[in-house]
């Protein structure tokens, strides 16, 4: 890792001395003309891969068009990319904003402000969960919970109460004459890909029925097809009242999204939130082209298909290599491999072998293929693997004789 000497930006990240200037599909080719498989998929938001013809084409004729309107007027496509979520969706009413920090902060506002309509403002508290990432704002990170990302940044905001996770009598536990609704992630990603059974998200279901709360997913990582469906809380067959989506609603041009219900939006009055920059007529053209994309049949078949076989061939590597891997995990493409050896070792591994990937909490690494990727891509991206996992080994077993 490094930050560059003469680099102007602001050194929060520790970024990796690589830099690409082109991609294509699943493939990135760096400033030096090295070539490597793109499995970090931009942390699940390159999710039709890069410079998507269909995508590329949408962004160049709408360029010419209409870069910037103010919300102050009525946007036909934004209409159109509303109307096109909540049918493919449980919701009423559609948000755009840009990014999903500023999804979550609409979530969060869209749930106190309906207990406060009805007259309960006392009700402003969510349960939220260990191990969860909810964004970078002082909000989410106070409902995010981990102490890494609130040092320093003075006391947290109110109202979140944190339970760990899959625990359903904690959660019966946390829930007060204040609490407002609860605040769950399909499938934890930054977290490791953790995920619990679908029983537990029904049970939720039910405890936010029976106490008039609202139950709120975080889908800005596993929204938009990552875990074989456009939203996971289809696969669950559980519907929230409110959602969030980002990351590859734009693949890869920024957008977010709050979905709610009628009833869960009927705080939302004009004046009650906002955005400049929400509903960018560039923004919403890349998000209607990937809509065309992922509705076309089968591609959640390829999705899914892509899934099985990775994950069986993933299950295969860990077994011959215990002393480095130590299990597979995830949904859809929204796959993890929890290491023995330390996480960030294993990542740099990869990339030495032109292999692309992110890690996450709990030691897991990810495995974020674009959704388009193909078997024999996913043959490449194991061989990739089976040669970091041998000279990870190798370098084990010095350690252990040395």
């Amino acid at each position: 890792m490094t930050n560059s000497a003469t680099s102007h930006l602001l050194p929060v990240f520790a970024r990796v001395d690589l830099g690409f200037e082109r991609g294509e599909g699943c493939w990135l080719v760096a400033t030096n003309g090295e070539r490597y498989l793109d499995f970090t998929s931009g942390v699940a938001v390159n999710a039709l891969g890069h410079c998507h013809p269909h995508l590329v084409k949408a962004l160049q004729e709408q360029s010419t068009k209409l870069w910037h309107m103010s919300n102050l007027f009525r946007s036909p496509d934004g209409d159109k990319l509303a109307a096109r979520l909540c049918e493919e969706s449980f919701a009423d009413f559609v948000f755009f904003c840009n990014s999903g920090a500023e999804a979550m902060e609409c979530v969060i506002k869209v749930v106190r402000r309906y207990h406060a309509s009805k007259g309960h403002p006392e009700r402003y508290r969510m349960i939220t969960f260990e191990g969860a990432f909810h964004g970078r704002t002082l909000a989410t990170l106070a409902a995010t919970g981990s102490a890494k990302y609130l040092e320093g940044f003075g006391p947290p905001m109110d109202g979140f109460d944190q339970v760990p996770h899959g625990d359903l009598d904690a959660v019966k536990k946390a829930i007060g004459p204040q609490t407002a609704g609860i605040l769950i992630e399909p499938v934890q990603g930054e977290g490791g890909v953790r995920s619990a059974p679908a029983s537990f998200f029904k049970a939720l279901r039910e405890l936010c029925d029976q106490h008039g709360m609202l139950l709120a997913f975080d889908e800005v990582q596993t929204g938009m097809g990552r875990t074989g469906d456009l939203f996971a809380y289809r696969r669950l067959g559980v519907k929230p009242d409110v959602m969030s989506l980002a990351k590859a609603l734009g693949g890869g041009f920024p957008i977010g999204a709050c979905l709610a219900t009628a009833e869960a939006a009927s705080g939302m009055t004009p004046g009650s939130h906002g955005s400049t920059f929400g509903g960018n007529p560039l923004a919403i053209a890349a998000a209607n082209a990937v809509l065309d994309v992922m509705l076309k049949p089968g591609f959640f078949d390829h999705v899914q298909k892509m899934s099985l076989l990775l994950k069986q061939k993933l299950a295969s590597v860990v077994d011959r290599y215990p002393s480095v891997l130590a299990e597979v995990r995830g949904e859809g493409l929204l796959v993890g491999v929890r290491a023995v050896v330390p996480s960030g070792d294993l990542v740099n591994a990869l990339r030495e072998q032109k292999l692309l990937t992110v890690g996450a909490g709990d030691n897991v690494v990810r495995f974020l293929a674009p959704l388009i990727v193909t078997e024999a891509e996913i043959d490449q991206s194991i061989e990739s693997l089976e040669r970091a996992c041998a000279a990870l080994s190798a370098t084990e077993k010095k350690k252990a004789a040395g």
